[in-house]
């Protein structure tokens, strides 16, 4: 083991008696790390196998392998409420639906230490589920920072656990809209199609073999054509980081403004980021089972795009 004041490096061969394990499980046998550490390092790419990044919890270890594992220090994270407004959309004592604006970050991490929705949440809300840790508290599901839209928060456990079920039951629906590059040739379809780690670049989350990342399908359609750009409808259902924006760009039409995805492409009009909207969450209540389906409009940059590519 090496280490530095940031960042403790483990170098680590895999013996005869390691062999058929998986990854994960081994790892926590070997180090002084929770299970869900080790996890959450292998997704967010710390963890190579043989000199290749492996993101794939599951991987079964043979005797030999040489398993490279880099472990940040805990962010130290000094969580405060900030009076930073929030556009409510629904609010009840056990959730709340808000319209989250593009550039906000949903939770405090190294490059955003405040000023994220979290913070925000703990000035507005009394209570709220502390199911995700305290970094997360509420947090049901995300956004990324450049995405806008409907995003719900639960202020309860019995809240937190009931959503959570709904959405990983396919109960729950999350709508989006997207302006992408290009006009499929089908008014319809549906994306399925693995999400992992980008090999090489650490940042990006790519389209990778079934074994290599996570079950992802996207159901998409034409909503209006508008030259060589389309206006989109998506559905999902699963939820793994960047999907839309990833399987857009697998399918050749990549969202419009997307700064990770989209490669020299110009943009009618000037955006913050990709022209993704989470557009409609429907789901039942958790305690009174009343069906809920809550819209956020569209914000202004996003509606300016769609006027020009019209006018054209």
């Amino acid at each position: 083991m090496t280490s530095t004041e940031t960042i403790e490096s483990y170098s680590l061969d895999v013996p005869v008696a390691g062999a058929g394990q998986r990854l994960d499980r081994w790892l926590a046998s070997q180090l002084d790390l929770s299970r869900s550490r080790i996890q959450s390092l292998i997704f967010h790419g710390k963890v190579e196998r043989n000199g290749g990044l492996c993101n794939d919890k599951k991987t079964a270890l043979q005797a030999g392998d040489r398993i490279y594992l880099e472990v940040p220090p805990p962010l130290e994270v000094d969580l405060r409420p900030e009076a930073i407004p929030l556009d409510i959309l629904y609010e009840d004592d056990e959730l709340l639906v808000l319209d989250k604006p593009k550039g906000m970050v949903v939770h405090p991490s190294a490059g955003h230490p405040s000023g994220t929705l979290v913070n925000a949440l703990l000035a507005h809300c009394k209570n709220l589920s502390g199911i995700n840790g305290e970094r997360r508290p509420g947090i049901v599901h995300r956004l990324d920072k450049d995405t806008s839209g409907a995003l719900v928060v639960a202020k309860s456990d019995r809240a937190h656990q009931h959503l959570q079920a709904q959405i990983q039951a396919k109960t729950a629906r999350r709508e989006y809209l997207g302006v992408v590059f290009g006009r499929p040739r089908q008014t319809s379809g549906t994306i399925i199609a693995a999400i992992g780690r980008h090999p090489h670049e650490r940042k990006k989350m790519a389209v990778v073999p079934a074994d290599k990342g996570r079950h992802a399908v996207t159901h998409w359609t034409v909503l209006e054509p508008l030259g060589n750009y389309t206006l989109m409808h998506y559905q999902l259902e699963t939820g793994r980081t960047h999907q839309i924006r990833v399987h857009s760009a697998h399918i050749g039409h990549p969202l419009v403004g997307d700064p990770t995805y989209t490669h020299s492409r110009t943009t009618p009009v000037t955006l913050s980021g990709q022209a993704l909207h989470a557009w409609k969450l429907s789901f039942k209540h958790p305690v009174t089972g009343e069906a809920i389906a809550i819209e956020a409009p569209p914000p202004a940059e996003f509606e300016r795009l769609l006027n020009r590519l019209r006018q054209q």
